[in-house]
Parts: C-alpha cells; structure tokens; sequence
C-alpha cells in the first residue's frame, strides 16, 4: 500500500507556510540572529514570533520592504507597519506572525526574546534552512 502524496504546507497550515516565508527572506536578504518563538497558548495575538537584527537602519528598512512586498505578493494581505520610516526598531504584524527587526543595540536594550520565551524555547533556524 502506498501512502498519498504529501499536500504542501501551505494547504496543510496557511501560518506555518507563512512563517516558512518569513524566515527564507529575512536569511536571503542576510538579516542577522533570526530567533523564532511559539506563542501559542501564551499570547492571543498572534501564533510566531520572529525577532530579527538588521546592521543599519538602512537595512532594518529594506528588510521590512522586501517582507512586506513577499507577503502581499505570496498571501494577499498587506501587513501592518509600525517603525519603518526610523529603522531601529519595526513592528510587521502580518497576522498569525509578528515580525520585529531591530538595530543590534536597540535589540539587546529591549530584549524581547527574554520577555517573551526563556532561551531554550527561542528556536533559531539552522544555518542553511529557515
């Protein structure tokens, strides 16, 4: 007996082919210390987390250009955007994912990751697959 073809994530969970995506640019375009955290059960806002650093504001901006045209692109909806025009800290709320990117310095001063998973739930990609 064989077992049917596997359905393609997208068709399986619309969140997890989400945050798949996500995770692929933020790597393409070299955004740095990708950390994903589950959310939930923890929060009603949304299902993922991703917390990412960009080294300039220029690149914290140009990050958020290319997720946002990804997103409207590959999902059809436009997500909210708060920050980009000072790139040190952006919030994208693409619905079940909450995208922050963030300067070095302006991450570690907030450090979101601590507030919101203890370091062994804080899941980063392995080099290579995001």
């Amino acid at each position: 007996m064989t077992s049917p073809s596997p359905l393609p994530p997208a068709a399986l969970a619309p969140e997890a082919a989400l945050l798949s995506r996500i995770l692929t640019r933020l790597d393409e375009d070299k955004a740095e210390d990708i950390v994903t955290i589950d959310l939930r059960g923890k929060s009603a806002m949304a299902d993922h987390m991703v917390v990412a650093s960009g080294r300039s504001s220029r690149q914290v901006s140009a990050l958020t250009e290319k997720l946002m045209e990804m997103i409207k692109a590959e999902f059809g909806r436009a997500p909210r955007v708060e920050g980009k025009n000072a790139g040190d800290w952006v919030l994208l709320d693409a619905g079940d994912v909450i995208v922050h990117i963030f300067r070095p310095e302006v991450r570690e001063f907030y450090q979101l990751e601590k507030m919101w998973a203890p370091e062994q739930d804080a899941a980063r990609p392995k080099p290579g697959h995001a």
